[in-house]
């Protein structure tokens, strides 16, 4: 062993700690990692930051942002319902129809964000057919990360052993290479789970210990909003023709809150009868600096008699063909919600006219409720006080900002909020779905490598609206990005200094005297116990040069060690803190440590012995 060897091992087996000890954040550990092999001299500079630059970190990058777009346009939602729909009252069907649905889901989107998707559907689902929830989730998150071995695009893992295999001269894997084997391993998973597997989950209620939140559409009939809401049309001879809504009076002298303005109506009495789905007609979210025009139509809440005042003063008519429907006011893009005050916020005992709250926080109080008092009290001029909810409205992206200002609010139903569509563009969902396809397609058909296909579809969606660019760069998870291409170099570091060789030699001169099979069982089985410890990303980074150098030492084909080191990095079964999908459930199915190791572990033994049997047959060895 050379000093650069010891120092290389050193550095990964601190780094091999701090993963699993987790006393440092995994991408702040990658980070480490790079300086680390820089400073040491073991990598240059630039051999160091190539991981930045590598094609699979840009992909991944990519297809956060076609992810978010999918979420985003209400198209992956709308997917869910219809599966939870198809899946009907059997529970052998539900259990069958989740797993496929969310599998191939999770075979485009990220296993995170679809069983983040899908977790308030099917906790719904269960409490209508009384199917215990925990039942149902864990089945949900593995087959999630066994979608994830469906397609080159799945999971991180795919893509870094299909670039290993380019940078070492191989024709790298296709888009549906990781297909046969992923679809074999779903289905084995399947049968398990419906078959014994689901003896051995738990029968266990969900938490209770939270209080559930309404909806906003519950909000909207238990705040008893429509006999508060009404429309007064802008006429020819208003004074607020040309004025600002700031300067219009109606909050000051009327007490009347501007919810939104419709602008572009006309006084055709069929106008009237197709209101407010009109295509005639857009909505404006009221500033204080938006101007009115003739034949605006300014949606406020308040009380009749205001209303009558103002509309008798400004010459405003009042608006009466429909009463005022949940879909004013509740859309994809505006909503209602409520906001708890904290016991510490410095808003406690000022008014919402001092604090400016409309001009601050861009949303309108509709409401105050006050535990212990029925009392109606005066939005603008009654101190708040810890434990006032305010009945918030305006766009859901402002009203969830509330969220990052801890010490003064407590936002409340942000999952009943995204349940509804909140945040959504079903009218781009078709642009998102052709875009994803025509990646697919660009990729499939290798006209494209994936890198520029990806990277055209961001583009694609960003420029026809289907996503803002800032809401692009937000969908983007770095922290996972910054441990990629953090770690990469250390995979490029065992090999210089020769560890990845020294490691091979290990691996030929015990399992390799057995046949090219036992190896493939070592790799498959080193694989899968560091990924229950490790992110599957990283795993992959280690184990992969391993794999190629052990199978060209053997004389041996690399595609087959390959594959099987990304499919049992998506193995991630034993332990609840393995995957974040498996985190992600472990709270709302009331799971036990012991559960994963129960019904997990079979099915990481089976999934070995497929991979044994297939793995020759489809990539042969020799």
């Amino acid at each position: 062993m050379t000093p650069d060897m010891w120092i290389t091992l050193l550095i990964l087996v601190v780094a091999l700690i701090l993963f699993v000890t987790e006393i440092v954040r995994l991408d702040v550990v990658a980070l480490g990692v790079m300086i680390a092999l820089m400073v040491t001299g073991i990598l240059t500079i630039e051999e160091g930051l190539a991981g930045f630059s590598n094609k699979a970190v840009i992909s991944i990058a990519a297809l956060f942002i076609v992810g978010g777009a999918i979420f985003q346009t209400g198209l992956a939602g709308a997917i869910a319902a219809r599966i939870l729909k198809i899946a009907g009252g059997n529970q052998t069907r539900l259990l069958a129809v989740l797993m496929a649905s969310t599998a191939v889901m999770s075979a485009f989107i990220s296993s995170t964000g679809v069983v983040a998707l899908m977790l308030p559907a099917v906790v719904s689902l269960s409490r209508r057919m009384g199917v215990p929830i925990s039942r149902l989730l864990i089945p949900m998150a593995f087959s999630a990360l066994m979608g994830g071995a469906l397609t080159l695009i799945g999971t991180p893992p795919n893509l870094l052993v299909s670039e290993a295999l380019s940078a070492a001269g191989y024709a790298p894997f296709d888009f549906f290479s990781f297909a046969p084997i992923g679809l074999l391993l779903l289905a084995v998973s399947m049968i398990y789970m419906v078959g014994i597997g689901r003896y051995w989950l738990p029968e266990r209620k969900a938490e209770t210990t939270t209080q559930s939140v309404i909806t906003p559409g519950e909000l909207f009939t238990l705040y008893e909003l429509p006999g508060s809401l009404f429309r007064l049309r802008v006429q020819d001879d208003s004074p607020l023709v040309g004025c600002s809504l700031g300067d219009s009076g109606l909050r000051q002298a009327y007490d009347l809150n501007v919810v939104s303005i419709i602008n572009g109506a006309s006084d055709e009495p069929s106008w009237l009868t197709t209101w407010p789905r009109s295509g005639a007609v857009t909505r404006q979210t009221p500033r204080a600096d938006t101007r009115l025009q003739t034949n605006d139509v300014v949606l406020v809440q308040g009380r009749a008699e205001d209303v009558g005042r103002a509309s008798g003063a400004l010459k405003l008519a009042i608006v009466a063909a429909e009463p005022v429907a949940e879909g004013d006011i509740i859309t994809n893009e505006v909503g209602i919600a409520e906001v708890l005050l904290r016991p510490r916020s410095p808003l406690i005992g000022k008014t919402l006219s001092e604090i400016q709250f409309g001009t601050v926080y861009r949303l309108t109080v509709m409401e105050i409720r006050r535990p212990g008092t029925d009392a109606v009290l005066n939005v603008k001029d009654t101190p708040l006080k810890f434990g006032d909810v305010l009945l918030v409205q305006g766009e859901w992206k402002h009203i969830f900002n509330l969220k990052q200002l801890r010490q003064d609010f407590i936002v409340m139903g942000e999952p009943e909020a995204l349940e509804f569509g909140a945040f959504t563009q079903p009218r781009k969902a078709p642009i998102a779905l052709l875009l994803m396809t025509g990646m697919v397609l660009l990729v499939a058909l290798n006209v494209l490598d994936l890198a520029p296909a990806s990277l055209i579809a961001a583009l694609g969606l960003v420029v026809t609206g289907c996503l803002k660019i800032d809401d692009a760069y937000e969908t983007i998870d770095l922290r996972s990005l910054v441990l990629m291409a953090g770690m990469l170099p250390m995979g490029v570091a065992l090999e210089k200094v020769g560890l990845v060789e020294l490691f091979a030699g290990g691996f030929v001169n015990t399992l390799g005297q057995l046949g090219l099979v036992p190896v493939l069982a070592g790799l498959f089985v080193l694989t899968v116990v560091l990924t229950q410890v490790l992110s599957n990303t990283a795993t992959t980074v280690l184990i992969a040069p391993l794999a190629l150098v052990t199978a060209q030492r053997l004389g041996a084909q690399p595609q087959a060690f390959l594959m099987a080191v990304a499919v049992a990095s998506s193995m991630a079964f034993a332990t609840p803190l393995a995957s974040p999908v498996n985190t992600l459930v472990i709270g709302a199915g009331n799971y036990k440590f012991n559960d994963y190791v129960r019904v997990g572990v079979p099915l990481i033994v089976l999934g070995l012995v497929v991979s044994l049997l297939a793995l020759p047959w489809l990539f042969p060895l020799a």
